[in-house]
C-alpha cells in the first residue's frame, strides 16, 4: 500500500481517521492511540507481513534499552545506586546502538559485503539468502538510535510502551521519513488539542496531499519514462538524449521526493500532527551546503548530530574538519543503499563541500545567478551515479553530457511505437495506451522547461503558510482528481525512497 493508491486514499486513510477521532470523542483516548498503532502496523505488514516480527521485536527492544537509560540518568549525576560493572550506561547504550545496526547491516549490507569479499578473493563463492529489504529499516532503525542517544543524556521522559510505539510507527512517517525526533512529536500526541477533529488542519492536510499526489502521479512519473528510457536502454547517448536523461532523472527524483513529503505531510496534519519539514526547495540552493540544508533535512540533521559531530565536527585542525565532512558524506552515500554508486555519489557530494567550505575562506562570493548555475549543474552530475546501476551506465550518461559533435549530427526519427519500446514501456490495457500516448507526446525539453518554472515557485509549505480558502480547494479538488485518473489508469509506482 502506497499514499498515492487507491486502497489508501479511498479505504485505509478514510477508516482510520473516522475511527480514530470517534474513539476520542468518547474519551476512549488510549484506545485511539492503540488504534493508530494497530493501523500503522497494519500498514507495514501489507507490504510483507513476515517482517512484521522484526519492527515489533525492534520496538520492544528500544524501548527497554531507551527506558532504563532514562531511569538511571538521576542516579548517575548523584552517584548513588551505581549500576553492577555489567550494566554501566554507556555500555548498555553501545550495545542498544550496536544492535540496531546489526540488523540495519544484515538486511541491508551483507550481500554488498560478501560479493566485495568473493570478487577480492576471487576464488570464494560466499552468497547471502535471497531476502527482501525489509520496508524502512533504515528509518525506523534512525529514529530509535536517536531515542537511545537521548535517553542517555537525560533527554527523553517515560513514554510507556504504547506511546513509544506509536511515536515510531505512526503510519505518515514510518516508510520513507523523515526521521522524527521523540521532542517532535511525541508532545504532540499529549495535547488536547490533538484528540479533536481541527478542521483547519484537515483542510491544510488535504490540499497539500493533494499537491504531493499531482507531483508524484503526473510529473515525476512522467519524467521516470524518460529517465529510465536513458539509464537503462543500454544504448549510447548523444549530447541531447544524455541531458535529456540526466535532467529527467534530476526532476523525477526532486518531484518523487517532494511528492512524498507533502503527501506524508497532509495525511498527518489530518491527525493534528506536525510532521517536521524535510523538503525546502533545495535546487533553488546556492551552494552545496546550502543544498543539504534544505534537502532531507531530516537526514542531514541526523547525519550532523550524531556521526559528523561525534567524530569531532569542526572543533579541530581544518584538516580534520575537513576529513569529518567527507567520512559524513560517504557514510550518507552508503546509507541509501549497498551498492558502490551510492559510494561514489557519497563521496562526490563529500568532495563538494570540503571545495565549498575552502571556497568560503577566500571570501569571494560568486554572483547570486552563477552559484545557482553551478550548485544545481553539479547537483545533477552527481544524480547520475546515484540512479546508474554500473559505473558503465553513469559513464555512458555522462560522456554523452560531453558529446559535443553530437549537437550536429543528423536526429534519428523515432516513431511512437519505437519511442515506447526504448523506454521499455509495454502498455496492456487501452488505459495504459492512452495514458502513455499521452505522456510520450509532451516534448521533453517542454516538460523539462515546465519543471524549471515550477520550481521556482513558492513551495508547499509557503503556499499552506496562508489559510485554505475556496480557491485553495478548487484547486486541491482539480490536482487530487487528475491524480487519481492516473492512479487509476496505470499501476502505482512506488516512492523512490522506499528503495532506501
Amino acid at each position: 500500500m502506497i499514499f498515492n493508491s487507491w486502497q489508501f486514499i479511498l479505504v485505509f486513510l478514510p477508516v482510520s481517521f473516522f475511527v480514530y477521532f470517534w474513539l476520542n470523542h468518547r474519551r476512549l483516548i488510549t484506545a485511539g492511540k492503540a488504534w493508530l498503532v494497530a493501523a500503522s502496523l497494519f500498514f507495514y505488514a501489507y507490504w510483507d507481513i513476515k517482517y512484521l516480527p522484526l519492527i515489533l521485536g525492534s520496538i520492544f527492544l528500544n524501548f527497554v534499552i531507551g527506558s532504563w537509560l532514562a531511569r538511571t540518568y538521576e542516579k548517575s549525576l548523584q552517584g548513588v545506586g551505581k549500576p553492577q560493572p555489567g550494566f554501566d550506561r554507556r555500555r548498555v547504550l553501545v550495545l542498544g546502538i550496536a544492535a540496531n545496526l546489526l540488523a540495519l547491516g544484515y538486511y541491508k549490507y551483507t550481500d554488498f559485503l560478501l560479493s566485495n569479499v568473493n570478487a577480492v578473493l576471487f576464488g570464494t563463492g560466499y552468497y547471502f539468502p535471497d531476502t527482501v529489504l525489509p520496508l524502512a529499516i533504515s528509518f525506523f532503525t534512525f529514529t530509535q538510535i536517536i531515542y537511545l542517544v537521548d535517553s542517555y543524556r537525560g533527554e527523553t521522559a517515560e513514554y510507556g510502551l504504547l506511546n513509544y510505539s506509536l511515536f515510531v510507527t505512526f503510519f505518515p512517517h514510518l516508510i520513507a521519513g523523515p526521521i522524527v525526533h521523540h521532542r517532535q512529536i511525541m508532545p504532540q500526541f499529549s495535547s488536547r488539542w490533538t484528540m479533536m477533529r481541527r478542521y483547519s488542519n484537515i483542510l491544510k492536510g488535504l490540499f497539500i496531499f493533494s499537491i504531493g499526489m499531482f507531483k508524484k502521479v503526473v510529473i515525476a512519473d512522467s519524467f521516470a519514462i524518460w529517465a529510465t528510457a536513458g539509464f537503462d536502454g543500454g544504448r549510447d547517448l548523444g549530447f541531447f538524449d544524455a541531458w535529456k536523461t540526466s535532467l529527467s532523472y534530476t526532476f523525477q527524483l526532486y518531484f518523487d521526493f517532494s511528492g512524498y513529503c507533502d503527501m506524508a505531510m497532509g495525511a498527518s496534519l489530518l491527525f493534528n500532527i506536525q510532521l517536521p519539514i524535510n523538503f525546502n526547495s533545495p535546487y533553488k540552493a546556492l551552494d552545496i551546503q546550502d543544498f543539504w540544508r534544505r534537502w532531507h533535512i531530516t537526514l542531514s540533521s541526523f547525519l550532523r548530530d550524531y556521526l559528523y559531530i561525534p567524530l569531532g565536527g569542526n572543533r579541530h585542525a581544518g584538516h580534520r574538519t575537513y576529513l569529518n565532512l567527507f567520512i559524513t558524506f560517504l557514510l550518507g552515500g552508503l546509507w541509501h543503499g549497498a551498492t558502490w554508486m551510492f559510494v561514489i555519489w557519497g563521496a562526490v557530494h563529500g568532495c563538494a563541500v570540503v571545495i565549498n567550505r575552502l571556497w568560503k575562506t577566500l571570501n569571494r562570493p560568486m554572483p547570486p545567478l552563477l552559484a545557482w548555475i553551478v550548485t544545481f549543474a553539479f547537483v545533477n552530475v552527481a544524480w547520475v551515479f546515484f540512479r546508474a546501476k554500473t559505473l558503465g551506465d553513469a559513464m555512458r550518461v555522462l560522456s554523452g553530457m560531453v558529446d559535443f559533435g553530437s549537437i550536429f549530427a543528423h536526429p534519428t526519427a523515432l516513431t511512437f511505437t519505437s519511442n515506447l519500446a526504448w523506454a521499455g514501456v509495454h502498455p496492456d490495457t487501452s488505459w495504459k495506451i492512452f495514458l502513455a500516448s499521452f505522456l510520450w507526446q509532451i516534448p521533453p525539453y517542454v516538460a523539462i522547461v515546465a519543471a524549471f518554472v515550477i520550481i521556482a515557485q513558492r513551495n508547499s509549505m509557503e503556499i499552506i503558510s496562508s489559510p485554505v480558502g475556496t480557491v485553495k480547494l478548487i484547486h486541491a479538488a482539480a490536482l487530487l482528481s487528475v491524480g487519481m485518473y492516473f492512479t487509476l489508469a496505470t499501476t502505482s509506482s512506488v516512492f523512490l525512497y522506499f528503495n532506501f
